[in-house]
């Protein structure tokens, strides 16, 4: 597993080079640069602007994890679902030409209040994702679901959203929420999603009301080796706080490594 960063919220009034000297001062492996943030790595971007994305990445020891999206499939305004599914493969293109292996996408909401039984609006979803997923994997560009929105960020719902998708390029980015604590632990929730995991967010790691040990061990053995990415609020002692998440990072790694195999 490698540590990373995700731009949000941190990180969203820098520009790429101080994301990537930051990461790379203080031991963060890898970035996920969320779209509107200050960077403006998004598809308005020219050519010759998208190639120098690439260059500063390839010519850094940070690595670009992702690209971080807002597009969502739930609405029941067709038009609204299309200008999202047709900005997703755009993004995706973006990602395929500055480097990025993947995107991330979200399902942000059900529509129960207004009488839409749940599994019209999730194979909505489903249907969206498959279509993005499909024109993403042309360019060898993962489409990642996140784990997200009051109602669908349920595990048991992003699973049939996966099912209804029937695509092998949708993939889940795991987003560490409290409601997947069960009796203490993730256990159950996680083996819902474990074989599609491509990349997981992490609140901070002193949070009390997530078994963070616990999630690094079911990655660990599943065995997932991709980007754990740090998802924390802004700070005016950004590097000092940088510096205490590498720390616990590493302190955990340590007492996994003393557990029997």
């Amino acid at each position: 597993m490698k540590l990373g960063l995700v731009t949000y919220n941190l990180a969203k009034d820098w520009d790429l080079d101080r994301i990537i000297s930051m990461c790379t001062e203080h031991g963060f492996e890898g970035v996920e640069l969320r779209t509107t943030h200050a960077h403006g790595v998004e598809v308005s971007l020219s050519e010759a602007q998208r190639r120098e994305v690439r260059r500063k990445f390839e010519a850094s020891p940070v690595a670009l994890a992702g690209l971080g999206s807002a597009f969502e499939y739930h609405s029941e305004d067709p038009d609204e679902v299309r200008h999202n599914i047709d900005g997703t493969k755009e993004y995706a293109r973006l990602a395929a030409e500055v480097g990025a292996p993947g995107i991330k996408v979200r399902p942000n909401g059900l529509r129960l209040e207004q009488g839409v039984p749940e599994e019209v609006t999730l194979r909505q979803i489903g249907e969206a994702l498959a279509e993005c997923a499909e024109s993403a994997d042309a360019l060898d560009v993962e489409v990642r679901l996140e784990v997200h929105g009051h109602q669908t960020q349920d595990p048991a719902r992003i699973r049939k959203i996966l099912d209804l998708a029937a695509h092998p390029n949708v993939f889940v980015c795991w987003n560490s929420n409290p409601p997947e604590v069960v009796d203490g632990s993730i256990r159950a929730n996680f083996d819902l999603l474990a074989d599609e995991i491509a990349l997981v967010h992490m609140r901070d790691l002193c949070a009390a009301d997530y078994p963070w040990l616990e999630l690094l061990r079911l990655l660990r053995g599943r065995p997932y080796e991709g980007f754990c990415l740090a998802e924390m609020p802004a700070s005016d002692q950004p590097g000092r706080i940088m510096d205490y998440y590498r720390a616990l990072w590493d302190a955990y790694h340590r007492i996994l490594d003393l557990e029997p195999a």
